[in-house]
């Protein structure tokens, strides 16, 4: 691996790099990503060397294993280049048919094809999904064609070509200007103005700053940052570099939790490359500017994704947060003014300063400009990354790019910004997707975590779900988070048990109103979000809960009631034999009853019955 000297040594490098490589040259690119490598996406990969090794073709062949392709639940997925054709649900076994039929013979491999059910026709290459198609990738866009461990895949699609362009052609200045002209806003949950938190930073009077890439992604079922840290490391770490180069910073830190071990790994190596190439270090391009970076692994604390706790974890310290002001920018890490920005903010940067700030502004609305990354997860037919404009609508996202709801049920609402965002119900489908319009309904945008609910969700037992998580994840530090916390998640267990009074619905509108006000930090302060959005929505549910005591969703267990029809029964005794505890008898050949004194409200008797006999209200 050569160490850069110069802007036309990296120019000339680049050039080798490129002419080493066919664009028509066949390619097998195996998903690595975090939805396929559960799925056995290594095997697959394992499976493609052996067979392209027997069938003598494996020069002919580049294999790759990349990252992140997206469409998370049809894993594990191949895309095979240049011709744009794409498996799912591949398998080691289905290899050698992939190799003999498209490989080597030309042809489709029609089970693995993409199916769409709205239109009933197959897909043979990516830009035909309906999944891809309306999605305008920019952080995503390079993650399923190059390998994240391999720096010459991110020179040849352009990578470290910003980084020259800022050293020798633009000023710290110049590069500031550019991201505040953008619009670029935080992504990491805040929305705070990129470029205006890095003036702040740059204007103190200070010979010691840092910045820190803040990869403590803590939400439930949120995957955006550990995609791109796993599939484009050095995005992020070209994206810092020109950060501290604007600001003037020569130490960085990325904080990733120790529960993405694939992320530290693939970042540590891409920090290496970056040092042994000349990217990192001292004179970086020989020219005077040094910057270096370190990771720091955090034990998984969610409430380390607020900053000032995330500061205290890097020193050491507990990860707890701290009063402010003073902020991070006036005064952070080992108490040096301090940038913090997340994963998907630092990976924009790059293309922002190569493709002009005006470019980057032309996308999105008014006051969120550019793309945003969401995780689309829960009751919804294609599950994965989705990258959209801002102001792209919720129906875009759940119907044209996440095909609908699963099993054609009714679409219930949807859960954005994490464990401390709200739940939007139907009625804002149209609604644009922003940071303004999503704060208007009682949300945020958050990191971009985006679960869908169905008519099968109980939105008070969604509430309590989220309220304990963060009840568990709470330091502990201030009396309104800690206890407010403790009492909500009391109220709600009682109002899913049948145990619920009328006066709680107040109460908890009290103490959600004196923790958005009096918590430290805004893991205590956005806290109420699960419950406000769902009393201010779903308040009929509460009253159901706590006047009539039934569940509408048919969730909560306490509040069932199962019996069962004597027209239906065919006294099969199927539900006799599942039942745990005795509770079903009855007279052979005869309709079975329940007895409701022994009945422990499992359920299984109604997943046992073929007829449809038991009955939940």
């Amino acid at each position: 691996m050569p160490k850069i000297e110069s802007v036309d040594h990296l120019t000339e490098y680049r050039r080798q790099v490129r002419a080493q490589r066919d664009p028509q040259q066949l390619q097998v690119l195996v998903c690595g990503g975090p939805g396929c490598l559960p799925l056995g996406s290594e095997g697959v990969a394992a499976a493609f060397q052996e067979e392209m090794q027997a069938k003598g073709i494996e020069g002919k062949v580049i294999l790759k294993t990349t990252g992140c392709h997206g469409l998370c639940s049809h894993g594990v997925r191949v895309l095979l280049r240049p011709e744009e054709i794409t498996y799912q649900k591949v398998t080691p076994t289905d290899v050698p048919e992939i190799v003999e039929t498209t490989l080597m013979g030309g042809g489709l491999v029609d089970r693995l094809l993409y199916h769409d059910p709205v239109h009933d026709v197959k897909c043979a290459h990516k830009s035909d999904i309906p999944f891809y198609q309306g999605q305008n990738p920019l952080v995503l866009r390079k993650l399923d064609i190059i390998d994240p461990e391999d720096l010459d895949d991110y020179l040849a699609v352009g990578g470290y070509r910003t980084l020259r362009k800022i050293l020798f052609q633009m000023t710290p200045e110049q590069v500031l200007e550019a991201v505040e002209s953008s619009g670029l806003r935080g992504r990491g949950g805040g929305g705070f103005l990129t470029g205006r938190k890095w003036r702040l930073c740059r204007d103190i009077a200070n010979e010691v700053k840092y910045i820190i890439c803040n990869g403590d992604e803590g939400d439930p079922g949120a995957f955006m940052d550990r995609a791109v840290m796993e599939g484009d490391p050095h995005a992020v770490i070209e994206g810092m570099i020109i950060g501290a180069y604007a600001i003037g910073v020569r130490r960085g830190y990325i904080y990733v939790r120790h529960e993405y071990p694939l992320a530290v790994k693939r970042l540590a190596k891409a920090i290496e490359q970056a040092r042994e190439f000349g990217f990192l270090g001292s004179r970086i391009l020989r020219s005077k500017f040094s910057f270096d970076l370190k990771i720091s692994q955090g034990a998984g604390a969610f409430v380390c994704g607020e900053e000032t706790a995330l500061i205290a974890s890097i020193e050491g310290e507990i990860g707890e947060p701290n009063p402010r002001p003073p902020y991070p920018v006036q005064k952070g890490l080992f108490g040096r003014p301090t940038v913090i920005n997340n994963v998907e903010t630092w990976a924009n940067v790059p293309e922002i300063i190569n493709m002009g700030p005006e470019w980057f502004a032309a996308m999105g609305t008014e006051n969120s400009k550019g793309t945003k990354v969401f995780s689309l997860v829960g009751a919804v037919n294609n599950t994965g990354l989705v990258e959209v404009p801002m102001g792209a609508t919720l129906r875009q996202i759940i119907y044209d790019l996440g095909g609908g709801i699963t099993g054609g049920r009714e679409f219930k609402a949807v859960q954005t910004g994490g464990p401390s965002g709200g739940c939007i119900p139907k009625q804002f489908l149209d609604m644009s997707v922003d940071y303004d319009s999503l704060q208007q309904v009682g949300s945020i945008m958050g990191s971009g975590g985006m679960i869908v609910m169905d008519s099968s969700n109980c939105m008070v037992d969604v509430a309590r779900y989220f309220i304990s998580f963060l009840f568990e994840e709470s330091c502990g530090k201030c009396t309104p988070c800690r206890e407010g916390l403790k009492q909500m998640l009391q109220i709600l267990t009682d109002i899913t048990s049948g145990r619920g009074e009328p006066g709680q619905i107040v109460l908890m509108e009290e103490l959600c109103a004196t923790m958005a006000s009096a918590s430290l930090c805004g893991l205590g302060q956005s806290s109420a979000n699960p419950i406000l959005s769902t009393l201010k929505y779903f308040r009929d549910e509460y009253e159901a809960h706590i006047l009539n005591k039934k569940c509408p969703a048919l969730v909560c267990r306490p509040l069932l009631k199962y019996s069962i029809n004597p027209q239906d029964c065919t006294s099969c005794l199927a539900c006799v034999r599942e039942c745990p505890v005795g509770a079903i008898s009855g007279p052979k050949k005869e309709p079975q009853v329940i007895d409701q004194d022994i009945c422990i409200k499992c359920g299984l008797c109604r997943d046992a019955c073929q007829f449809d006999a038991v009955i939940a209200e």
